[in-house]
């Protein structure tokens, strides 16, 4: 049996895990926002249409705040055609999609399912056809309560208190060619200063995420995120990062590839991190940007089938299945958000319901919790709080984004528990020792495990709970790792 070793010392931190780590997407596209959060004629419906065991699942799972309304399609998105009467409102081409935006749920419409879940949102303007004005506008509609046009109109569809929107994103991924109005970093830079120092002046309380490069893997990357930055560094509190991981090239014999995940994602972070302190010094800021990485997961391309019919409604979009493999790395991609704390203050899980999602429902039917709905359950409790710098000592393996380690971690207090997450990456069991140090009567008290003896086993409607957490009495000794297995690993401390 293969062997590893952790120390936490309490004395070595890095930072604080926010809760806004542990928030999601909700994008109109495919079946997330209709057919999924929304679906008046599903039995559990509630009185604006949302269903009512989506709104439990999203509470189970402990998602903080919620991004919306896109990704590409708000680039294309007026946000009032999605106002006032629905009787009067007009469907629109969704040209990000190909489909039909009906605009049954608009802007009101997604607060009152905010509102339901309890799930603060993460706003999103237009900057690919949109203004800085109609951006301006929008957060009058939902934050002010004075006596002028929008938020005199917010009155009158219904709304007399403001919203008091906190967070917001200037635009979507700009820098990418299948953008609605895509631009050049120096146009998109000038464009979200400005932005930003409108949407500011009209509500001095908002806190606003510039667009980053669409990926590292974008030949703009980092020098997008550079010249950005350093036009609309003073206006600004986050930047955005964009990252999805399957196997290389589809290449599913790749496994190795597709387990090492992390080591690309930790090296992403640390690069925009690097950027973001490089401007700060050359424009002898006193402030601080921090990242927003609004999405991220594990991706597929391809790997279900998708409608090809042209401007349906609720036609399926990027429907992946997630098997064991799948919530192992996704399970270190999480862990490695939460070991960038310093730096990572918000992270949106893309997306929340059927489109790359933890949550799937059917059309008037059943609801599904797919193998990541898990990990994210468990470390939306369980992760945040004070993150420490770890020391492992593990097996490492090869891949296309150099040496990984065999057991990924992550270790995090809060309060009187210390919660150490394990994923075993390897193909056998792995016997593990942790040693907690400067830790006050630390002692092991629960393990909370997800695992199954296939990795590629998916839970379906027919086997629900084929992969669900296990949890299970502590060890006398070494702890064992099963192949490919999540683990939580709980100490009480004084």
């Amino acid at each position: 049996m293969k062997k590893a070793k952790l120390i936490v010392n309490k004395n070595y931190t890095i930072g604080t895990a926010e809760k806004g780590i542990f928030s999601a997407f909700v994008e109109h596209m495919g079946r997330c926002v209709y057919g999924g959060i929304y679906e008046p004629s599903h039995k559990t419906a509630d009185e604006n249409g949302f269903r009512n065991d989506v709104i439990d699942a999203v509470s189970e799972m402990g998602v903080d705040k919620i991004r919306y309304p896109g990704g590409n399609f708000v680039s294309g998105y007026d946000w009032e055609d999605g106002i006032g009467r629905k009787q009067d409102r007009k469907p629109s081409l969704n040209l990000a999609w190909f489909q039909t935006e009906p605009n049954e749920v608009g802007v009101d419409e997604f607060m009152a399912f905010s509102e339901k879940t309890g799930c603060p949102p993460v706003m999103a303007v237009n900057l690919g056809v949109g203004s800085p004005m109609s951006a301006a506008h929008l957060v009058e509609y939902c934050n002010l309560d004075t006596p002028t046009k929008y938020a005199m109109l917010r009155k009158k569809n219904g709304r007399e208190k403001p919203y008091g929107i906190r967070y917001w994103c200037l635009g979507n991924e700009m820098d990418g060619s299948w953008q609605i109005g895509s631009k050049s970093a120096e146009e998109y830079g000038d464009a979200a200063r400005e932005t930003a120092k409108l949407m500011k002046w009209v509500d001095r309380n908002i806190l606003v995420t510039l667009c980053g490069s669409s990926g590292s893997e974008m030949p703009s990357y980092p020098e997008w995120d550079r010249i950005v930055l350093e036009r609309a560094y003073e206006q600004v509190d986050f930047i955005s990062l964009h990252k999805y991981y399957g196997y290389p090239e589809l290449d599913k014999t790749r496994r190795a590839d597709f387990l090492a995940s992390y080591v690309d994602f930790d090296k992403f972070i640390s690069v925009t991190e690097a950027t973001v302190n490089y401007v700060k010094c050359k424009t002898r800021s006193k402030k601080d940007v921090y990242l927003s990485v609004d999405e991220w997961n594990v991706w597929h391309k391809g790997e279900t089938p998708i409608e090809t019919s042209m401007w349906g409604v609720d036609v399926p979009r990027e429907e992946n299945s997630y098997n064991m493999l799948d919530a192992a790395v996704f399970s270190t991609l999480i862990g490695t958000l939460v070991n960038h704390a310093n730096s990572v203050k918000i992270a949106c899980l893309a997306q929340l319901v059927n489109v790359l999602a933890p949550i799937v429902t059917e059309k008037d039917g059943r609801l599904l919790k797919q193998s990541i709905f898990y990990p994210f359950k468990i470390a939306s409790e369980k992760l945040a709080g004070t993150v420490y710098n770890t020391v492992s000592e593990t097996g490492e393996f090869d891949s296309v984004y150099g040496k990984a380690r065999e057991v990924f971690f992550a270790a995090v207090s809060n309060g009187k528990r210390l919660t150490v997450l394990a994923v075993n990456l390897a193909d056998e069991d792995v016997a593990l020792t942790v040693e907690t140090e400067r830790f006050n009567g630390c002692t092991i008290k629960e393990i909370t495990e997800i695992y199954a003896s296939d990795p590629l086993c998916c839970n379906t409607f027919e086997s629900p709970e084929a992969i669900k957490p296990v949890t299970k009495n502590p060890p006398a000794g070494e702890i064992q790792l099963k192949p490919y297995s999540v683990n939580f690993i709980d100490y009480e401390t004084k």
